[in-house]
């Protein structure tokens, strides 16, 4: 039994399920739980499988409604009964920033508060337990947070379990190819949670980077090492995810090339995927499929670049235009080596791509390159708890880019997972180099002009020149 055979049993019974949909609403709208937690896939997948199991949705609703009041109602009573250590508690003691932004909005909109924080992510958790603290009546709570449990639910919950209802006809999935549907879920969830946690540990101010800094003072290689990678700028941060990034990465995609090229060929996992995506395959779907290759291939990917690079050699930062080009001609030389080592033919051969190879995916791996490190340079600049959002725009433009190819017939998915860790292996080097570099600020910049005159060069570059 393979490790989708395994996911593919683990699907819950009814009344599981109902448990596992009323723990996360429960855990979405818990103090400092909710902060970290990606609330809103985890509903979305489990009321898809309520929605894919026919369960009653009076009961989906019922178990969603439940567990936000409960949330919400410790959430309360942590701050009605601790008012006075919360602020010293983890993380808030790190983060005063969240108790004061909570407390403005509480005091802005009162009792609204409660209704209005269910909907606004960044402060759903916080507005219960700053309520409590300043001894909000209990029945007012009450009354205000079984309102807002009550239109919570069906929002969050009732796109799910249509979605869940309606994709096997829509998609018309032939068999075998659920199980891969359920791993490719499973895995989505996991590095959600992982990413939200490891995004609060490993930077500065997280538990996992405090204690690696006090490893570090142990010994003098290991201190050195310290301060070699640092920042050069007073208190520099140690790239201590990046080189979690490299690592990570690294090793997997050395032990999945090993895999490819143990097979000889396709796995049971392409053909499978590759039968998925060919019921996708309708005239817009094949159109979007056809314009995302070009906007991914070397013209789009200097069109989208150019005014970039123009502008960071005109603003004189030297370091972050050099560290950009070095990346995506890096990727570029890493992809040209992977595919003569692998030398894996395609699944199919369109003209332009006569004599080419498939391993690894070069858009895959261009996209996370292009689109991760400038995440990585936007969100250097963000505040931290909106950095986040820099690194999920990146996903969104990139994973789309790299499943166009299977779309198109021209590679199989393992292509894909090889061109993607090939990529976060050349984001991570990028970040560790310019990590050491002492820069200035890149803002403030004419973002807004900048991706302009990008998508006016995509544009033209999708409509005058052919394929590459």
């Amino acid at each position: 039994m393979n490790i989708a055979d395994w996911l593919y049993q683990l699907t819950p019974s009814p009344a599981l399920l109902l448990l596992i949909i009323a723990v996360i609403a429960l855990l979405e709208c818990l103090a400092v739980v909710g902060l970290i937690m990606p609330g809103v896939l985890l509903m979305t997948a489990a009321a898809s499988l309520a929605g894919h199991q026919d369960l009653a949705i009076p009961l989906v609703l019922l178990a969603a409604f439940l567990g936000a009041l409960g949330g919400d109602g410790l959430s309360f009573a942590l701050g009605y009964t601790q008012r006075e250590r919360v602020p010293r508690l983890w993380p808030f003691h790190r983060h005063p920033e969240w108790l004061a932004r909570g407390a403005r909005f509480f005091q802005r909109y009162g009792t609204l508060s409660v209704i209005f924080a269910r909907f606004v992510g960044p402060v759903r958790p916080v507005i219960p337990m700053i309520a409590g603290m300043l001894h909000m009546s209990p029945f007012a709570f009450l009354w205000a947070s079984l309102l807002s449990a009550l239109l919570w639910a069906p929002a969050y919950v009732l796109p799910g379990y249509l979605l869940g209802r309606t994709w096997q006809q829509l998609l018309d999935i032939p068999p075998g190819t659920q199980q891969w549907l359920l791993a490719l879920a499973a895995v989505i969830v996991a590095l959600a949670l992982g990413f939200s946690w490891l995004r609060h540990q490993l930077a500065r101010g997280g538990r996992v980077y405090f204690a690696c800094a006090r490893l570090a003072r142990g010994a003098a290689w290991r201190r050195r090492l310290w301060m070699r990678l640092r920042a050069r700028r007073p208190h520099g941060e140690f790239p201590l995810g990046s080189l979690c990034l490299l690592v990570v990465s690294l090793t997997a995609l050395c032990i999945w090339t090993l895999i490819v090229l143990d097979h000889q060929g396709p796995m049971l996992m392409d053909t499978q995927i590759q039968g998925m995506a060919a019921a996708l395959d309708t005239a817009w779907v094949a159109t979007a499929s056809e314009l995302m290759a070009r906007a991914g291939d070397t013209y789009g990917v200097l069109a989208l670049f150019l005014p970039w690079g123009l502008w960071l050699l005109w603003a004189r930062h030297l370091s972050a235009f050099l560290h950009l080009s070095a990346g995506l001609g890096g990727i570029a030389v890493a992809n040209t080596l992977f595919k003569q080592l692998a030398g894996r033919e395609r699944p199919d051969f369109p003209e332009y791509l006569a004599g080419s190879l498939a391993y690894p995916s070069a858009h895959a791996s261009t996209a996370v390159v292009l689109y991760g490190l400038a995440a990585a340079f936007i969100a250097q600049e963000l505040p931290s708890r909106h950095r986040v959002w820099a690194y999920w725009a990146a996903i969104v433009l990139a994973v789309p880019m790299a499943l166009s190819r299977l779309t198109l017939g021209v590679h199989w998915a393992s292509d894909l997972i090889g061109g993607a860790l090939l990529g976060l292996v050349v984001c991570a080097l990028v970040r560790i180099s310019y990590h050491r570099f002492a820069h200035r600020s890149l803002t403030p910049a004419p973002w807004p002009s900048l991706a302009a005159a990008s998508l006016v060069l995509l544009a033209m570059r999708l409509a005058w020149l052919p394929p590459t």
